[in-house]
C-alpha cells in the first residue's frame, strides 16, 4: 500500500478502568470495495469517552474497543469501489457511521465510533467512503478532529431543533467542548448568549468568544435567578443543557415560558432519560449528536465565518491516558486533543 506499514499502534480498552487501557500493535488493514484507509493525524476527547472507559455509559459498548469517536487524518489508500476520494485527501470520519441525513433513528446499519465499533485512537483506520467528509483547508488536523461529536451536537441542538435566530437568548453551561461550540454557533446566528462557569477567568474567556453576560455559579448558587434577572425576569429562549441532575431543574427555571431545554449531555448524572416533560410550556428535547449532513453544515458554517475550534491542550498520542485524566479533572476550556 505504497509505503503503509505492516502494523501500527492502537489503544485498546479491554475492560473497564484506566488499568485496562493498553497501547498495542495491530496489523494495518487494506481497503477493499468502498473502503478507505485513513492515517489518523489527530483525535479529540469527549466526556462520553470517560463514561465508556469507566463502564458508566448508557449504551452497551464492545470489548476490546479502540476508544474515541472524533478524529481527522489523510487518506493513504482506497478500495477499487471508491469514487469519492483519493490518497492525500484530508478527511474526518463522522461520529455516527451510517446516519447520513434525516431524523435520528437507530437503524441496523448505524454504528457509533468508539462505542459500537472501534474509534479513532489508532494510527490507521478503515472507513466506508460515505462515512467521511473533507475538512477545511484552513483548519489543522487537530482543529478538524474536535468537530464530529461536540460541534455537531451543539449544531443539532441549536439549529435543526432549536431554530436559533437573531434576537434569541441562549444559555450555555460551563466551558467544555459542547458548551464552547454552542456559544460560537449561537453568536454566529445572531443570538445573545449568557454563559455560566465556576471560574471568573473562564467567564472572561467566554465573553471574549462572544458571550454577552456571564454568571459564576459557584459565587451565585441561585444562578437560575441571576439568569432571569439578566433577561428582565423573562427567562432565556433556550438552554444547551449539559450538566444533568446538578443543573437540570435550574435550567428549566431559567427558561422562559414556552422556551426550550436542549438536553445534550448528562455530566453529573441523575436525569431520567425518559423525563421528556412540558413544564410552563418549556419543552425538553434530548439531542443525539447528528448526521453526516449536520456535520457538513456545522463545519461549513464555522469555517465560512472564520470561527476556529477552541483547543485547550494537545497531548502526544501515546499520552492518551494522561489526556483522559486531564478531561476527568474538568479544568479544561474547549477541547482536548491528541496528535499522532
Amino acid at each position: 500500500m505504497n509505503g503503509t506499514p505492516a502494523d501500527h499502534a492502537a489503544f485498546a480498552l479491554q475492560g473497564n478502568g484506566f488499568d485496562t487501557l493498553h497501547l498495542q500493535r495491530r496489523a494495518t488493514p487494506a481497503p477493499v470495495g468502498a473502503q478507505v484507509l485513513v492515517r489518523m493525524r489527530a483525535a479529540s476527547l469527549n466526556y462520553r469517552d470517560l463514561k465508556i472507559l469507566e463502564g458508566r455509559y448508557a449504551m452497551p459498548t464492545i470489548r476490546p474497543l479502540v476508544p474515541l469517536s472524533d478524529g481527522a487524518g489523510e487518506i493513504v489508500a482506497v478500495g477499487d469501489g471508491v469514487d469519492a476520494w483519493k490518497p492525500g485527501d484530508r478527511v474526518l470520519p463522522i461520529y455516527m457511521q451510517g446516519w447520513y441525513d434525516g431524523p435520528f433513528g437507530r437503524q441496523p446499519h448505524w454504528r457509533g465510533l468508539g462505542g459500537d465499533v472501534d474509534g479513532t485512537a489508532r494510527e490507521y483506520a478503515l472507513f466506508d467512503q460515505q462515512d467521511l467528509l473533507a475538512i477545511p483547508d484552513t483548519w489543522s488536523f487537530a482543529e478538524a478532529a474536535t468537530l464530529a461529536c461536540a460541534a455537531v451536537t451543539a449544531w443539532h441542538a441549536l439549529v435543526p431543533v432549536g431554530g436559533v435566530k437573531a434576537g434569541d437568548t441562549v444559555l450555555t453551561l460551563g466551558s467544555g467542548g459542547v458548551s464552547v461550540f454552542a456559544l460560537q454557533i449561537a453568536t454566529l446566528n445572531g443570538a445573545r448568549v449568557i454563559a455560566t462557569s465556576s471560574d471568573d477567568a473562564k467567564l472572561a474567556r467566554l465573553k471574549a468568544l462572544g458571550a454577552a453576560e456571564g454568571v459564576n455559579y459557584r459565587a451565585t448558587p441561585d444562578w437560575d435567578r441571576a439568569v432571569r434577572d439578566l433577561t428582565g425576569r423573562r427567562g432565556v429562549d433556550m438552554v444547551v443543557e449539559v450538566g444533568g441532575g446538578d443543573t437540570f431543574d435550574r435550567s428549566i427555571r431559567a427558561t422562559r415560558d414556552g422556551g426550550q431545554v436542549l438536553r445534550v449531555g448528562d455530566l453529573s448524572g441523575g436525569v431520567d432519560p425518559s423525563r421528556i416533560t412540558v413544564e410552563r410550556g418549556v419543552t425538553v428535547t434530548p439531542i443525539v449528536v447528528g448526521s453526516r449532513a449536520m456535520t457538513a453544515e456545522a463545519m461549513h458554517a464555522l469555517a465560512a465565518a472564520g470561527t476556529r475550534p477552541v483547543i485547550d491542550r494537545a497531548f502526544p498520542f501515546h499520552d492518551l491516558p494522561a489526556a483522559l485524566r486531564h478531561l476527568e479533572a474538568g479544568r479544561h476550556f474547549g477541547k482536548i486533543v491528541i496528535e499522532f
